[in-house]
């Protein structure tokens, strides 16, 4: 299993206005760092279950699909790699809500495996600044909602 990396950051906004863009897969390619995302399946309650995503960054691509899992209640949502191709090899996240007064404490966890070999260093840069990018683009996207 991959090293696990995290983040968190506080987003002046509810559980439920995280989750909601959390789960609004069409726009993940405005603000998530990827070129695509297509919802695949989907779970009883109708939430996106199964997301197929490519990116290219750094003169590297990638494609995966990942199965989606929700916390009780608006606590977050994690992921787990079904199929992939590319650079990467197997993801496993999440995105965990813990509300704060008038804001909410997200955290991100990301623990990626690469079908390439780069120096340790490199890899725990890319891991962090992924994380990073991720929780900027999310605060931005749901703070200009």
């Amino acid at each position: 299993m991959a090293e696990l990396t995290s983040g968190s950051t506080e987003i002046g906004a509810s559980p439920e206005q995280i989750m909601a863009v959390l789960t609004d897969f069409d726009a993940y390619t405005q603000w998530a760092g990827v070129r695509t995302a297509e919802v695949t399946g989907r779970d009883p309650e109708g939430r996106p279950a199964e997301v197929a995503m490519s990116v290219s960054q750094m003169g590297f691509e990638a494609s995966y699909a990942l199965a989606y899992e929700y916390a009780p209640g608006l606590g977050g949502v994690s992921w787990t790699t079904k199929e992939a191709s590319g650079v990467v090899k197997d993801i496993h996240g999440s995105y965990t809500l813990e509300p704060a007064g008038d804001s909410t404490k997200v955290t991100y966890e990301l623990a990626l495996e690469l079908g390439i070999s780069l120096p340790g260093f490199l890899k725990r840069q890319a891991e962090k600044q992924i994380v990073s990018t991720a929780l900027e683009g999310l605060k931005n996207r749901v703070e200009s909602r």
